[in-house]
């Protein structure tokens, strides 16, 4: 859960089958919106419902929701979000590992409601008050959260994606005491780790070939850079084995031949689905139904 940056790792290990959830509430910046979401979906009790929901511009949204939630239609607008929660609900009680991602400590504070909102789906400015989270806030809120994970694995990490609407300087700050508080959630809980994404953006390859267009998001190298250093830090040596043969099929899935009709095209399905067949009694727990689809349809 958290800023974009956790899409990019969520996306390494979907590609790779692990079984993964992310994001139930959309991308989410803050990390008290983010222990909120969190926390409702460890007590299954608060599902979304039509209070929450306000409409804007024939749009309806929900200030707990990233905007990719958001729609024309109330109803369908609600049972989207209510899907997602009562889905993540279930996963997070068999989840082995929690993944946060913190992007900025910088909030929006609703004024008429006094609370902080996940998203303000550029609504006018004099609507919030906008403010910044100190260390022992995001301690205090996330502090309760982690003491019921003591069994399990959390990553914490800071997103290397740069908010910079305030200022190179303001996101400075606001990056600087997302930092500090993983360093002290980390020391308070012993099970909880600190994974270095920002810093490896930031200090190791520091040069904007690194970046895409708009300079601010990590390219593809980028990530694939830190998903590199994620994947020897985190993952089992005989699982990255397995992953390396995962992303060969994927390779050959994404092939595409100017004469799909020819025996050489042919004798090259056939071989891909024969290393499928071979991960699969390998590894039955894994679900190979796209990939044998995929490659016996075109034989």
């Amino acid at each position: 859960m958290g800023s974009c940056f956790t899409e990019h790792i969520g996306r390494q290990l979907a590609e790779r089958k692990f079984n993964i959830l992310q994001n139930p509430f959309g991308i989410v910046y803050n990390p008290i919106s983010l222990a909120v979401g969190l926390e409702q979906l460890m007590q299954r009790n608060q599902p979304p419902d039509a209070s929450q929901l306000f409409e804007h511009q024939g749009l309806w949204h929900s200030w707990d929701h990233h905007s990719r939630f958001s729609g024309p239609n109330p109803e369908e607008t609600l049972v989207g979000m209510q899907n997602a929660y009562y889905q993540a609900a279930d996963f997070i009680e068999k989840a082995t590992c929690l993944i946060i991602t913190f992007g900025t400590s910088e909030v929006s504070v609703l004024q008429k409601e006094g609370r902080i909102v996940a998203n303000n789906h550029k609504m006018p400015a004099s609507w919030f008050e906008h403010r910044r989270l100190s260390v022992e806030e995001i301690l205090r809120v996330w502090g309760p959260i982690l003491e019921k994970w003591a069994d399990r694995q959390v990553i914490l990490t800071v997103s290397p994606v740069r908010h910079l609407r305030n200022g190179l300087v303001e996101n400075q700050r606001s990056k600087a005491r997302l930092i500090l508080a993983c360093e002290e959630i980390c020391r308070v809980f012993p099970f909880a780790s600190y994974f270095p994404s920002y810093e490896l953006l930031m200090d190791d390859l520091r040069d904007y070939r690194f970046y895409e267009q708009d300079m601010v998001h990590p390219s593809p190298l980028a990530v694939d850079y830190i998903w590199q250093h994620f994947s020897e830090t985190y993952i089992d040596v005989a699982i990255r084995q397995l992953n390396d043969r995962v992303m060969k099929i994927n390779t050959a899935m994404k092939h595409r031949p100017f004469h799909a009709e020819t025996p050489e095209h042919q004798a090259f399905l056939e071989a891909q689905l024969g290393r499928v067949m071979d991960l699969e009694r390998e590894f039955p727990q894994l679900n190979w139904t796209v990939e044998k689809a995929f490659f016996s349809r075109k034989v």
